[in-house]
């Protein structure tokens, strides 16, 4: 039985299933992470676009081209980030923007652009 994922931004108009398994479940201190989340770290998960279906009121969310590979993606009404969409095609949810975030298979197992945070901050990554 395929895992089963669900969420969506802040107001509920843009919203997610995703079916299958995460990959790459990592957090990233780089300075267009830092930007995009208005925190010092963010936390990912990657899955295929085929695994994601956007099934709330809104539809996808608005996206920003960030970069030659990608663009990051949030919600045109509230604002809220969702994650980035690659031209892989990969799509990179944050970790927040889950109705579950504590389940096991979306905790970060790496940390990159740790040279980017700033030296009194501390991630612990298993």
């Amino acid at each position: 039985m395929a895992k089963t994922f669900k969420g969506g931004c802040l107001c509920g108009d843009i919203r997610f299933t995703v079916t299958g398994e995460p990959q790459n479940p990592h957090t990233c201190s780089c300075k267009m992470c830092q930007r995009h989340s208005g925190s010092l770290t963010q936390a990912w998960v990657e899955f295929a676009k085929e695994q994601v279906s956007w099934d709330g009121p809104g539809g996808e969310p608005s996206v920003w081209r960030s970069s030659d590979f990608s663009s990051r993606s949030f919600c045109p009404t509230c604002g809220s980030t969702l994650g980035a969409i690659d031209d892989d095609p990969v799509i990179a949810i944050v970790l927040g923007v889950f109705d579950s975030n504590n389940r096991l298979a979306l905790k970060p197992s790496s940390h990159s652009n740790q040279s980017k945070q700033p030296k009194w901050w501390s991630i612990a990554v298993d």
